[in-house]
């Protein structure tokens, strides 16, 4: 009876997990397999080298955080603005894509294919973004301007460490959003 093979996919989560927790030197054949309790020679029925693997991966998260996120938004529907949200909360409050995507940032800052990849799925979700902003907003310049300050804030938000004037970051983060949704504010009181 011969040995039951460790999936591709576990090789490809224990990676991402891997990159989340420590960057992409972090994710190293022996340790995944370690990770994964089995040897590392069942790595190599499923990919060629490392670098497959970190193509793999990649490849996972553009999947999982726009296909996958975008056509949950679309299947769930509702108006633009929960849609935006929605979006937003799926990848950039995620406990697994968010640590994933931030992990990605900062490796695309020293490897330029990693870079391409995430212009590219950055071009995705700011076309998302604009298709629907651009329903309640008809300015051209004024859809792109609250696109790039929405998505600015949903990443910058996870690196700024001020105070908010005795406020809560997610009351400041909820105001942040009704202004850039054009909504009437959610926390009137707060």
């Amino acid at each position: 009876m011969g040995a039951t093979r460790t999936p591709r996919d576990s090789w490809i989560e224990a990676g991402l997990q891997a990159l989340a927790a420590g960057g992409p030197d972090a994710v190293r054949v022996e340790a995944l397999a370690k990770r994964l309790g089995v040897t590392k020679g069942g790595f190599y029925g499923s990919f060629a080298d490392r670098d497959a693997l970190l193509r793999a991966m990649l490849d996972a998260w553009e999947q999982e955080s726009t296909d996958d996120v975008i056509d949950r938004v679309e299947r769930e529907g509702g108006d633009p603005k929960s849609k935006i949200h929605r979006a937003g909360m799926l990848t950039f409050s995620s406990d697994r894509l968010l640590p994933i995507d931030l992990a990605i940032r900062e490796w695309a800052r020293r490897d330029p294919e990693v870079a391409a990849r995430l212009r590219r799925v950055d071009d995705r979700r700011m076309a998302l973004l604009r298709e629907l902003i651009g329903t309640f907003c008809a300015d051209p310049d004024e859809v792109e301007a609250r696109s790039m300050l929405a998505f600015c804030v949903a990443i910058g938000a996870h690196f700024l460490a001020a105070d908010h004037g005795g406020r809560t970051r997610a009351q400041v983060l909820a105001h942040v959003a009704d202004l850039l949704l054009d909504r009437p504010r959610t926390d009137p009181g707060d």
